[in-house]
């Protein structure tokens, strides 16, 4: 679309337009009093969309109009990046924060803009390649409060905890949802314009767009320029491409996830298909296919019939985990397995795919960036670790250089790594004994983590804890389990049983004692078996 708009600056369209009822002059004298009322600094959220960006502009338009003197606290402009952000969107908010930063050193404005990140061993894949962990679904959103929440809340919470309280802006609207206008609505502090935040302590909310509706979001938007220089007609050409909206910075578990009409991870699969997506490649962002490709193949792996394929039948404690299911015809409750992490194999074939991917992307004069140095390193040492399967020849290295044809400069850490020659010894040995890999791989880590030790405390509890976890495949576990559950009733029958024979010698004289003393002996010996088959 043309980039002319509506009304040739600023302080034109200030002085025409009203929105929610309210002339925009008479907004921003709302934003002015409530910045001077106290020294609490302010932290806009700002995602990059519609909603985040008109209130940024608002903010950044009341402040820039007060007299310099007046101007007297700090406004953080807080981006958060999952690293898995829609490529497009992210570049854009770079770009804002970039123009922020710059206009405020030249103009000597109180902002300064900040984009925050997970932790480096909570990233997206290092947790799903790394640690397994399956896609996100609606049940199981552990991306969120890791990728969105954690990030933005220690932000705002290190802001606490200097001035000792803050107020955070967001462009909350009550129209998008019947839920939201609940939430903004419950945590209104009588008679003020703010609200206690719902699990930040120290911080109050401040929703200066809340009564705005869509359409009044868009024309505030293109109705003039932005205040830090250009137009917002490429988000709005965005939004066009995308027939999507957006995805707010998140702060609570009660925000919607990315995904389905929002803009959000590219690799979001609590959604079936990812609209937002979709309509850019239908737009022409044809390279954004690959992306595509891969975000579906992780999407099936979510589906109920597929979960025992990519996924291990043991938990990441070592163990196989049972849920309560149906009731059957015969009253039994059947037992629901549940599968844990993703298999060593699928974990590191996706991360080839990924790591060609992004080299082909890159070398056709693509510059992005899907996964990090830094992610490959704390993969590389998830794999090292795993407690279920692990990489006892260290494949990350090799995985990298096959695609790169170089190294990076990994860190030397030989724990638990075999050569070739020395993992086909193993697996010879454990064969003709019938003893898991797994297992004894996992006990030479062990060994070698202890060497050099003047004490090993510790060490008969740890190689126990290691024995005692589930080795072997699901079915072996499963007629183990029937076997044990079995032999547990028969024991639990012989119980009874002495029990009865007790009662009965109770009775006579002289007999009791030697009665006692036969039935506590057998009871003994039979609970010390019913330990062993209850580990």
């Amino acid at each position: 679309m043309s980039e002319a708009t509506l009304f040739a600056t600023q302080d034109e369209m200030l002085a025409e337009q009203s929105v929610a009822g309210r002339p925009l002059p008479d907004l921003l004298s709302e934003v002015q009093s409530l910045y001077l009322e106290d020294e609490r600094p302010w932290v806009i959220g700002f995602s990059g969309g519609k909603d985040s960006t008109a209130v940024l502009s608002l903010i950044y338009t009341a402040i820039e109009k007060l007299p310099a003197s007046q101007r007297h606290k700090h406004i953080y402009v807080v981006s958060s990046d999952t690293l898995v952000e829609t490529p497009i969107v992210v570049d854009m908010v770079s770009s804002t924060l970039e123009r922020i930063n710059k206009n405020a050193e030249e103009q000597g404005l109180p902002f300064s803009g900040h984009q925050v990140v997970p932790k480096p061993n909570e990233t997206f894949w290092v947790n799903l390649l790394g640690k397994g962990y399956p896609a996100p679904t609606q049940s199981f959103r552990w991306c969120t409060e890791r990728m969105k929440i954690d990030p933005v809340s220690s932000f705002i919470l290190d802001k606490v905890t200097r001035h000792g309280e803050v107020v955070v802006v967001l462009g909350a609207r009550s129209q998008e949802s019947a839920s939201r206008a609940q939430v903004i609505a419950k945590h209104k502090v009588d008679g003020s314009l703010l609200s206690k935040h719902s699990s930040l302590p120290g911080a109050y909310t401040y929703m200066p767009i809340e009564d705005w509706t869509f359409d009044e979001v868009w024309m505030y938007l293109l109705g003039a320029p932005t205040p830090w220089g250009g137009t917002h007609h490429q988000l709005f050409d965005l939004y066009k491409d995308s027939n999507a909206g957006e995805c707010p910075v998140v702060i609570d578990t009660k925000t919607p996830s990315c995904g389905n009409s929002r803009f959000g991870c590219w690799t979001c699969t609590v959604v079936t298909k990812d609209r937002a997506m979709e309509g850019l490649i239908e737009s022409g962002e044809l390279w954004m296919k690959r992306l595509k490709a891969f975000r579906d193949l992780l999407y099936r792996t979510t589906l109920p019939h597929n979960k025992t394929k990519y996924r291990n039948h043991k938990r990441r404690t070592g163990k196989v985990h049972y849920a309560r299911g149906h009731i059957t015809d015969d009253s039994d409750v059947e037992k629901k397995h549940i599968p844990g992490p993703y298999w060593m194999a699928y974990r590191q074939a996706w991360l080839k795919k990924l790591l060609e991917i992004q080299k082909n992307l890159n070398d056709g004069g693509n510059p992005i960036v899907l996964i990090h140095e830094d992610e490959l390193k704390h993969i590389r040492l998830e794999w090292l670790s795993d407690p279920n399967e692990p990489d006892a020849l260290d494949a990350l290295p090799a995985i990298y250089a096959s695609i790169y044809g170089h190294k990076l400069e990994w860190m030397q850490d030989s724990a638990g790594v075999l050569s070739q020659q020395d993992a086909a010894a193993l697996n010879s040995a454990c064969l003709e004994h019938g003893t898991p890999v797994d297992l004894a791989v996992k006990l030479l880590q062990l060994e070698q983590s202890l060497d050099g030790l003047s004490k090993r405390h510790g060490v008969f509890k740890r190689i126990d804890s290691l024995l005692n976890q589930d080795w072997g495949d699901l079915d072996t576990l499963h007629t183990k389990k029937q076997d044990a559950s079995m032999a547990l009733e028969g024991m639990q029958a012989a119980k009874g049983k002495m029990q009865d024979i007790f009662q009965e010698n109770i009775g006579y004289q002289g007999k009791t004692r030697n009665a006692k003393s036969v039935y506590d002996e057998l009871l003994a010996g039979l609970e010390i078996q019913y330990e062993e088959l209850s580990k």
